[in-house]
């Protein structure tokens, strides 16, 4: 049978799973310290605080109202369109316990004014830190149930080798990219939450498509070597995940460079995953198959045993 090539061989891969899983552990340890001694960045989603909405009566220059609220005391405000480009809204840090959130209101009021006359207040209220808590552990069980669903999808689609691979490749995925805005000191809201989730379907759709072609080719190669059987399978979907990789990566640096501060790190988030989260799907959860002793007979033991019957009948 003849196989795809690249550049008429196959890529060995594999030969380098014991490299790249120890580079795997030092970025996941290196994480976790972090975490210890960081932590991360909540942001307002999360930790609480005041929102106040402004109306404009000309669309609203984001650059120019952070500005001005950096210059009077508000430099961590964050700030976004809100419904149409003359509305938009100032979410802040709470200030302690005894600044009420009309008082932060009307200091931010007071502060446009001074740049623009036709600025006008919609609402202010507050957002007490035990909704950010709520969400902190809403958040936790969203990504928790996913990666339990995608274990038992697919242990029953292929193998439960190949499960336990894809979701050690997911947790890998999502264990660096919060350490990366653990180390950087990048804001983590709801954004990011969301792009982490978009980051686990990525990651597994590749893996997904990677273990299907293993299992194809354990049926149709006559190779008895798991390793060189996944070498061939990696290579024959390179072309495939380069171009998903690739097209993707192109979109997301558009968003990143012209997307504007309020995706800026939703963007961010997405273009590290979708790095780590193709180099997983290579080695992490290919590379946790082979350590677990995934073989030929795990995906097609009704072929074998088959064979097997076959040679016991014959005279």
């Amino acid at each position: 049978m003849q196989i795809l090539k690249l550049g008429g061989r196959t890529l060995g891969f594999m030969s380098l799973r014991k490299v790249a899983m120890s580079i795997s552990t030092l970025l996941i340890l290196a994480s976790f310290a972090s975490f210890f001694v960081k932590g991360l960045n909540f942001g307002l989603d999360f930790t609480g605080g005041t929102a106040v909405e402004v109306g404009f009566a000309q669309p609203a220059d984001l650059k120019k109202v952070r500005s001005v609220l950096a210059e009077n005391g508000f430099a961590d405000a964050s700030v976004q369109l809100f419904g149409s480009s003359q509305e938009i809204l100032v979410r802040l840090a709470p200030r302690g316990d005894d600044v009420k959130a009309e008082v932060i209101g009307n200091q931010v009021i007071d502060a446009l004014k001074k740049a623009d006359d036709s600025v006008v207040m919609r609402r202010i209220e507050f957002v007490g830190p035990s909704v950010g808590e709520d969400l902190k552990e809403q958040g936790g069980l969203a990504m928790l149930t996913a990666l339990i669903c995608i274990l038992i999808y697919v242990a029953f689609r292929f193998e439960w080798r190949f499960a336990v691979g894809a979701v050690s490749a997911l947790l890998h995925d999502v264990i660096i990219t919060l350490g990366l805005f653990s180390v950087l000191g990048l804001e983590f809201d709801l954004t990011i939450l969301a792009a982490i989730l978009a980051v686990i379907g990525y990651s597994l759709n590749d893996t997904i498509v990677v273990s299907d072609r293993i299992r194809e080719n354990f049926r149709k190669v006559r190779i008895d070597d798991t390793v060189e059987i996944i070498d061939i399978s990696l290579t024959q979907t390179l072309n495939r995940t380069l171009v998903t990789s690739i097209t993707t990566i192109l979109v997301l640096i558009a968003l990143f460079a012209w997307g504007g501060q309020t995706i800026h790190g939703f963007a961010t988030a997405l273009l590290f995953g979708v790095f780590i989260g193709t180099y997983s799907s290579i080695y992490v959860a290919s590379a946790v198959a082979i350590a677990m002793g995934v073989s030929k007979e795990d995906l097609i033991p009704e072929v074998i045993e088959k064979e097997g019957a076959d040679l016991d009948a014959m005279p």
